[in-house]
């Protein structure tokens, strides 16, 4: 099979023709994958950035992580899903028997595995998973949208931690395709502003599309927009969102929330950021809240209740499509004026 594969440290990867077919073992399936679509960490790892180097990347390595596809082939043990069955994958690979998947928390397994970081992905024209991985899908979702079900899982996932934003006024920080789902939820579930920092035009645009009031943070006056968007009764923003993984965005962040407020961070910085306890978390009683992947499986059936109800569209956020061996165009496009970019490794569909 042909598939994307890194190879060694530093940047870069390449498209290997001659791979061997997987097959699975005891408790796993082989999956055609029909979508993989492309995330940051995928670039962060072409790249070779400290951020993806902090996940200990095992090379050589098949690239991706978020995908939809076709059951085609099953290992012993395996009675839940079929060869046929369409599914989408979780990529936190959990053991099952440590405390955390005992008491409900096997997105944080202590001995995870993450696919394309530390086992084999999805950049290829077949994967190899546990069954406990798979997802089957209604034949009411598309492959397209099923692919995005991962990184709209993580949205989904801010959102259940943040609890209620009905009313609130909320910031998010980033307006890659993690990000404007936020938004997208955001405004869904009752938030009465929603303030997006982004400084991307294109995404910004694609914010107010949505309804959001779009705000660039590299601009002088952004502390001042953000006062006057959050209003003078509260004080600012009470629920914050920082999705972009940009050390930079924090400052404008903790000068934006109000007393008594809720940060989530979302995405992963590159280095090491400071924080002023005493003034922010202690003075002004700010809760912060990290989260990591997706809730197996509550935020996987809350997604796929909002999708199949028609209240959340994810095919929208699909800004471009690319086959296998054009991979390296559709990770570079990820810094451009794109959304979500997906790759098709049999093939784009006609």
């Amino acid at each position: 099979m042909r598939a994307v594969v890194k190879t060694s440290p530093g940047p870069g990867a390449e498209l290997i023709d001659k791979m061997e077919n997987p097959r699975p073992g005891d408790g796993e399936v082989v999956i055609a994958v029909a979508a993989a679509s492309v995330c940051g960490t995928d670039a962060h790892l072409y790249e070779w950035s400290k951020s993806a180097q902090d996940f200990h990347p095992r090379l050589p390595l098949v690239m991706g992580h978020e995908c939809s596809g076709t059951v085609t082939d099953v290992g012993p043990g395996v009675s839940r899903v079929s060869p046929g069955d369409r599914v989408a994958i979780e990529t936190h690979l959990y053991c099952g028997h440590c405390f955390e998947c005992r008491t409900g928390s096997a997105h944080n397994c202590r001995d995870l595995r993450l696919l394309g970081l530390t086992t084999d992905g999805v950049f290829a024209e077949q994967v190899r998973v546990p069954e406990s991985a798979c997802f089957i899908l209604p034949s009411t979702v598309s492959e397209d949208t099923a692919s995005l079900f991962e990184p709209a899982g993580v949205s989904v996932h801010a959102l259940q931690r943040a609890g209620s934003v009905a009313g609130a006024r909320v910031l998010v920080s980033g307006c890659g395709p993690v990000g404007l789902v936020v938004v997208q939820l955001c405004l869904l579930f009752g938030a009465s502003t929603v303030i997006a920092t982004e400084p991307n035009p294109f995404r910004r645009r694609l914010a107010e599309k949505l309804g959001a009031i779009a705000v660039d943070p590299l601009q002088a006056s952004a502390e001042e927009e953000m006062a006057a968007h959050a209003g003078d009764r509260s004080g600012g923003v009470q629920v914050a969102f920082e999705t972009s993984g940009a050390a930079a965005a924090y400052p404008l962040i903790w000068h934006s929330l109000a007393r008594e407020s809720t940060l989530v961070t979302v995405g992963h910085p590159g280095a090491e950021i400071s924080v002023d306890i005493a003034r922010f978390v202690n003075k002004r009683g700010i809760t912060v809240k990290g989260i990591f992947g997706r809730r197996i499986w509550d935020t996987w059936e809350q997604l796929l209740a909002l999708v199949e109800s028609g209240r959340l569209d994810l095919s929208w956020i699909i800004t471009h499509r690319f086959e296998l061996e054009d991979f390296k165009d559709a990770i570079s496009l990820l810094s451009q004026d794109a959304a979500k970019v997906i790759i098709y490794p049999n093939g784009v569909p006609a």
